[in-house]
């Protein structure tokens, strides 16, 4: 492959990264899907003949490696499709999910392009949501790429009968059946955030930094949903919710929150006092806000890889001082 061949993949990196998600239902795991295709990308560079666009070549790459990756694999999911809710006690902590078997977050600036008009950043955002990526989890892994490539990206029929060296026919039919699979899965409603969400993004930070609970379950709906991988625990309700913060969870008193944007929507960091000094690296929350209110808190817990490994993904630094 030229040198300026060579280079222009990388002007793809976060597109693919986005596409690569979607397929995936893990940050880690895009990250090393387009790493792989870039490495396929430069090995058959002199097999790009320019009769098709260089994205699209790079796309047909990035789902030929998908498709690999997910090849005898369980599917990912929301936590609360793995189990019942639990009571908001300290024995409901017995149970760990499996490594890869939830959707794990990803921060916006890696999969959302910055050129967006707003009018398509709505649409892009609303499509890496956590409830709608756990959705996408449920369809067969082709059917999974062509509604993607159609519906989220916008492609041609005809340009993903071509990726996947198929007819229009066959990609129009999997797509149908991919829209009525993906509209039996739990789905979730999710509005855009806007000024409103940024309020209460404020006013959550506030009060779980004061560990005022009482002004924090003030922010949720009465059934809202907790969540915390890697834990099979989940809570459904806010009073559970609050019984859980005052109780088993008040360790979290003291903690200091970083707000951040996480699969299109309002999220913050977690870090939790250390009694030695400072804080660290606790978990990542991502909330899901409906009518002014908050209908879900993800809690992913910097506990399933090395410590710190989440939050390196998102940039951010492994300690706080005191």
């Amino acid at each position: 492959m030229e040198a300026s061949l060579a280079a222009e993949p990388e002007t793809y990196r976060r597109e693919l990264t986005g596409y690569c998600y979607r397929m995936l239902g893990s940050a880690f795991d895009a990250e090393d899907a387009v790493q792989e295709t870039m490495v396929r990308a430069w090995r058959k560079g002199e097999q790009f003949e320019g009769r098709a666009s260089l994205r699209s070549w790079l796309y047909r790459i990035a789902t030929n490696v998908c498709l690999d990756m997910l090849r005898g694999r369980s599917r990912r999911a929301a936590p609360v499709e793995l189990g019942p809710a639990m009571p908001p006690v300290e024995s409901s902590l017995t149970g760990m999910l499996p490594e890869g078997s939830w959707v794990s977050p990803i921060a916006d600036e890696r999969v959302l392009p910055a050129e967006a008009d707003p009018a398509e950043l709505v649409e892009l955002r609303e499509s890496v949501r956590l409830a709608f990526v756990a959705a996408l989890q449920h369809l067969p892994p082709r059917q999974r790429a062509v509604l993607i490539l159609c519906e989220v990206l916008r492609w041609q029929a005809s340009e993903v009968a071509a990726l996947l060296d198929t007819s229009v026919a066959a990609v129009n039919s999997a797509l149908q059946r991919a829209r009525a699979g993906l509209a039996a899965a739990p789905t979730g409603q999710r509005p855009a955030l806007d000024d409103d969400d940024s309020a209460l993004l404020t006013r959550y930070v506030d009060a779980f930094e004061r560990y005022d609970i009482d002004e924090f379950v003030t922010l949720l709906h009465e059934d809202a949903i907790q969540s915390m991988p890697p834990f099979a625990m989940w809570l459904r309700g806010a009073a559970d919710i609050r019984a859980w913060m005052l109780g088993v969870g008040s360790g979290c008193r003291g903690s200091r929150l970083t707000t951040l944007a996480v699969n299109g929507s309002p999220a913050v960091a977690q870090y939790r006092a250390d009694p030695a000094g400072g804080h660290t690296p606790w978990g990542i929350h991502v909330l899901d806000v409906v009518d002014r209110r908050i209908s879900e808190i993800h809690t992913f817990l910097d506990m399933a890889g090395a410590p710190g490994e989440l939050f390196a993904q998102f940039g951010l630094p492994a300690r706080l001082p005191a």
